[in-house]
């Protein structure tokens, strides 16, 4: 889960009955532009980027070489660090902005995909732990899980992305059942 902000939407709203609007009310705005955890998740989400990009080189590099595999394995368990501080601070600023830990309307399958991405971490953390794979195979697996946070990662941006246009034209932001 990657990076955040994470959007919009009131507590108890499913996906499929949220009224199309932009992604933010003007007050969930204020909220989120006075959140500690928005600097934070600023901060955390390309810091883990860089830690992903560095990971992928040392995993090929042990894949295509057989050299490194230590350095590879830390870099692997360091993306998985920042994935769970990003994912803990994201759930604090989501309770901060929108009174939910997660799965607020407008952002639900991102964060569906994330708990997929969190899932695939802790599965290479297990394989690892145990030993029930081999050093080749466990860091496919870590590769599988980075696809999964690669696919997420777009999904935020794309979100970011509206948050933007929207802030840009000054659509969306009256609160739900009064007009824009």
């Amino acid at each position: 889960m990657d990076s955040h902000p994470r959007g919009a939407g009131q507590a108890g709203d499913s996906p499929s009955r949220a009224p199309a609007r932009g992604l933010y009310t003007e007050a969930e705005r204020r909220r989120r532009d006075a959140s500690r955890w928005t600097l934070v998740q600023g901060i955390l989400a390309p810091l883990q980027f860089l830690v992903f990009l560095v990971s992928v080189a040392l995993i090929a590099r042990f894949l295509i070489t057989g050299e490194g595999e230590a350095a590879a394995t830390i870099s692997v368990v360091l993306k998985t660090a920042t994935l769970l501080a990003i994912m803990v601070t994201g759930c604090l600023w989501e309770k901060d902005v929108f009174g939910v830990y997660l799965f607020a309307p407008a952002f639900y399958w991102e964060d569906v995909v994330s708990m997929a991405v969190i899932a695939l971490h802790i599965a290479y953390l297990v394989v690892l732990g145990t030993g029930m794979l081999a050093v080749r195979d466990q860091l496919l697996l870590a590769l599988a899980a980075y696809l999964s946070y690669v696919v997420n990662a777009a999904q935020f941006l794309l979100k970011l992305r509206a948050a933007r246009l929207q802030a840009s034209v000054g659509m969306g932001a009256a609160p739900r059942g009064e007009p824009a």
